[in-house]
């Protein structure tokens, strides 16, 4: 399995502003801080909007980029799938380009599929706030 740049970028950029709640980022401050072109980010953050994900004030001296949703409600496996045109690991997941000569007597079919399926149920466990939440400490050994 191998995700978009622009999907690895879309959960990025949530990571980013998520951290960054209770001020306004700027798409040139996430470009920097990941080492992603800007005109990327800018494209990434614009879908991020579309989809109601950021809300993306403009304007030079009070604009910038927050989250428009609560971490707790923006579900892994839902952006992964708004980012990806398909998740087709191999050409017989899709029907309409399927050229195997195998489709219908092959097992491979099957197996990929449920590695697939086991990928996005395991997303759709997980939310943005499972990425950014508060982290766990390992206590001091007591010497």
């Amino acid at each position: 399995m191998h995700l978009k740049q622009h999907t690895d970028y879309s959960l990025r950029i949530l990571m980013y502003v998520a951290r960054k709640r209770e001020a306004l980022v700027s798409a040139r401050e996430i470009s920097e801080a990941y080492g992603i072109s800007y005109s990327h980010t800018v494209k990434v953050v614009n879908k991020l909007g579309k989809l109601g994900y950021l809300d993306l004030k403009r304007g030079r001296y009070g604009g910038g980029i927050q989250l428009a949703a609560e971490p707790e409600t923006i579900n892994l496996a839902t952006v992964v799938e708004q980012f990806e045109s398909h998740l087709n690991v191999v050409e017989c997941f899709d029907p309409d380009t399927n050229t195997c000569t195998l489709a219908g007597n092959c097992k491979l079919h099957g197996a990929l599929q449920q590695a697939m399926n086991a990928f996005i149920d395991s997303l759709a466990q997980k939310t943005l706030a499972d990425l950014v939440g508060p982290q766990k400490t390992t206590p001091n050994p007591v010497s």
